[in-house]
């Protein structure tokens, strides 16, 4: 090979190399920005039609048509969310899945039971709270009660005899009425049930007098005059319930009670996946149609989820932290 056609070539070979080099960048951001690359698994902390459940279920449709990818909802319910938070913690942590989780797996369960295979601290990679569920202190009309200083008044008379009712053991609506009756004063009963509406049918026959309960459960029967309605365990009014007053309004100063619905990844998903679910999320809580849906589910689209989530989290792991130890709570 004559000088003149060796420098050809080593001037194509450096051309090459060149183009190559400029290459990997934007290729590496094409593989970056490919996900997702499959079947998108949205673990839900419920069976169908829990709260969790509902709200994947119709976020799955708007990130499918997003992202062109399905995303796929799995009901995985046991254990008030240990049985989906450690399926999450030991997934993948490419962004194929995910779990809407709620206080009760990342906040109440560690509070209660500190071997529960995962540690919502690292876990996990907090993408976006969603929303929160207020809940409402409901009673059976037939408690000689028509206001909640009412049955105050009547529950200091009667220590330990008015009971009430929770969706289980270590459930939102048990550490509610734990940290209300500890706060209030007040000595009652506990007789949890498998479920919300195991809870509220208790309500109705008068099994139990009173209990705290998710805002769909009672609605209509508060409304109907079915069950009664003292509060809302929130510091703002319901949408759903504007009639019911908030505990804080009624001298219960700073009661403020809800478990809040977010979205999970496992620790380690790229940042750049986290980032592309929370705008999604963010745009499609927005939708009018959404905010119309949230408030006939009595749930409370969370403003700036993604900013405060992870505050948020903390906060909610050091309250029930605190009411455990407080009350010397015992799951048995």
């Amino acid at each position: 090979m004559d000088g003149t056609n060796l420098k050809a070539t080593s001037m194509r070979f450096n051309i090459l190399a060149l183009a190559l080099a400029l290459a990997l960048p934007c290729s590496a951001h094409a593989q970056d920005d490919a996900w997702p690359t499959q079947t998108v698994r949205l673990i839900a902390a419920s069976g169908p039609g829990g709260n969790p459940d509902v709200l994947a279920r119709l976020l799955a449709e708007k990130f499918s048509n997003k992202f062109g990818k399905p995303f796929i909802v799995e009901n995985v319910p046991g254990a008030g969310g240990i049985v989906a938070a450690n399926l999450l913690a030991k997934a993948t942590p490419d962004g194929h899945v995910l779990m809407f989780g709620d206080s009760g797996a990342m906040a109440i369960n560690p509070a209660l039971n500190p071997s529960l295979g995962y540690d919502p601290n690292k876990d996990f990679s907090p993408v976006t709270a969603l929303v929160s569920l207020p809940t409402i202190l409901s009673a059976n009309p037939g408690v000689a009660a028509e206001t909640l200083a009412d049955f105050i008044a009547l529950a200091k008379k009667e220590p330990g005899k008015l009971s009430y009712g929770s969706a289980g053991a270590g459930s939102i609506h048990h550490l509610t009425m734990a940290i209300f009756a500890d706060r209030s004063g007040i000595e009652l009963l506990h007789v949890p049930y498998r479920g919300g509406s195991a809870m509220v049918n208790g309500l109705l026959t008068g099994e139990i007098q009173v209990g705290w309960s998710g805002i769909p459960n009672v609605l209509s029967l508060i409304e109907s005059g079915k069950l009664r309605g003292y509060c809302v365990s929130v510091l703002q009014r319901s949408p759903s319930t504007p009639a019911v007053p908030t505990c804080d309004e009624l001298g219960h100063k700073g009661f403020d009670v809800a478990t809040v619905m977010g979205l999970h990844a496992p620790a380690g998903t790229p940042a750049k996946v986290i980032a592309r679910l929370q705008a999604e999320a963010a745009t499609a809580m927005r939708e009018p149609a959404m905010a119309t849906r949230m408030k006939q589910l009595g749930m409370v689209i969370e403003e700036n989820g993604t900013a405060n989530y992870v505050k948020y989290m903390q906060d909610d792991m050091d309250r029930y932290a605190r009411a455990v130890a407080k009350l010397n709570l015992q799951i048995k």
